[in-house]
């Protein structure tokens, strides 16, 4: 059973950057793809980013494209995203996926294993 743990979040001014961490567990997933989606309060889960199981594709929702960079250390079985210029629209719970699969997707459906989340909040 694949175990998914996210750490890093916290409480930020605007402007400011954070770094989340998704660590495995369970098994490998270096031949997985894997994403980033969070949830705003009152609002569903939405995509944010995405990466290939090397590492080498990547894909953003248009909101964080330019500001945050998903990569990931297959050697620590772990994911990160490197989140900068935050703003109070940033303000959710982050969860790591992984998928069954290699390709990437964005919809939420297509994703098998999910972490339990991690609070980032943006203060204006």
């Amino acid at each position: 059973q694949v175990q998914l743990v996210e750490s890093g979040g916290g409480l930020v001014q605007a402007g400011a950057s954070l770094r989340l961490s998704c660590a495995a567990s369970g098994r490998t997933l270096s031949s997985n793809a894997m994403g980033w989606f969070r949830q705003p309060p009152g609002k569903e889960r939405e995509f944010v980013a995405a990466i290939s199981p090397s590492g080498g594709n990547t894909y953003y929702a248009s909101s964080v494209k330019g500001r945050f960079t998903i990569s990931r250390d297959n050697a620590k079985n772990t994911v990160y995203l490197q989140m900068n210029s935050l703003n109070a629209e940033d303000t959710a719970v982050y969860y790591c996926a992984a998928r069954s699969g290699q390709a990437i997707r964005l919809v939420r459906s297509e994703y098998d294993y999910w972490g339990q989340g991690t609070q980032v909040t943006v203060s204006s």
